[in-house]
């Protein structure tokens, strides 16, 4: 035996990337589709959704997205799937526009039934209270992502877990920020405060990374480092990472890449495009 030709072959064997599961051929630079794509492709629920009949849909409401997702997840589960079709279906016409992946994440399920995106919704309600009559206003709202602020810091690691604290802590507003108040017909002090009042079954936050340099006047990328945990306890509710969206470069161009874990075999893998990896 050629021991030389055994070790080249151990090396080229090493370097092949070793994935249980597919990737994505994009008509152009779509790359933030593609980690979306890929993570509603390895969500339980929301694959198993669109399996079952088209839900009928009232003529005012937006055209679905289902059988388009529907085919490319056949696609997916046996061989490199393209996304031309769903592309086309999301009015994606400059293929090669550096685009946001939480837009587009927002925007597929605004486009898909209701059985499928259920999962991903969640209910927020916006309470404002006047600090000199006491009178509480309350407006609900429906989310798919909660924003979260991220400091600017190259320093020091931002903590998830504050952040939501941080998110759902009373705030007082006054001064040129003050609210108006119907019962005291004027603008007045008031506190304001977040809560969830329906929880997703699967909650996705958004780190948000860029924000506006004075003195360069333009927006600029936060690159600290996030701690994010494994499992996440909010109120009632336990949640467990299994997806990661990564965006690499600046506002005007860049990169993203998913890492998901699998809920078949509970290994995590690395999707770029066309490329899979086990982590």
């Amino acid at each position: 035996m050629n021991h030389y030709l055994v070790s080249r072959f151990r090396k080229k064997l090493k370097s092949l990337p070793v994935a249980d599961y597919h990737g994505l051929k994009s008509p152009g630079l779509t790359c933030y589709l593609n980690s979306v794509l890929q993570v509603l492709f390895m969500t339980e629920n929301f694959r198993d959704a669109l399996k079952s009949p088209d839900q009928q849909r009232a003529s005012k409401e937006p055209p679905i997205v289902d059988p388009e997702l529907r085919r490319l997840f056949d696609d997916l589960q046996k061989q490199l799937a393209e996304t031309r079709k769903i592309t086309e279906k999301l009015g994606i016409t400059d293929v090669f526009e550096q685009r946001d992946a939480a837009e587009y994440f927002e925007k597929i399920l605004c486009m898909t039934s209701q059985d499928a995106s259920k999962i991903f919704k969640g209910e927020l309600n916006h309470r404002t209270t006047c600090c000199k009559c006491d009178t509480k206003n309350d407006s609900r709202s429906f989310f798919w992502i909660l924003p979260l602020m991220m400091e600017d810091s190259r320093y020091k690691t931002y903590n998830l877990e504050q952040g939501l604290e941080a998110f759902f802590e009373l705030q007082q507003v006054s001064g040129d920020d003050q609210i108006y108040c119907s019962r005291c017909d004027e603008k007045q002090n008031a506190d304001i405060k977040w809560e969830i009042t329906q929880h997703p079954d699967v909650l996705t936050l958004l780190l948000k990374r860029f924000t506006f340099d004075y003195k360069l006047r333009c927006y600029v990328k936060l690159h600290c480092k996030a701690d994010v945990p494994q499992t996440l306890h909010l109120e009632k509710c336990t949640y467990e990472l299994y997806a990661v969206v990564n965006h690499f470069g600046s506002l005007t161009g860049g990169h993203y890449t998913a890492e998901i874990k699998s809920y078949e075999n509970g290994q995590w893998y690395s999707f770029n495009d066309g490329r899979v990896e086990s982590v």
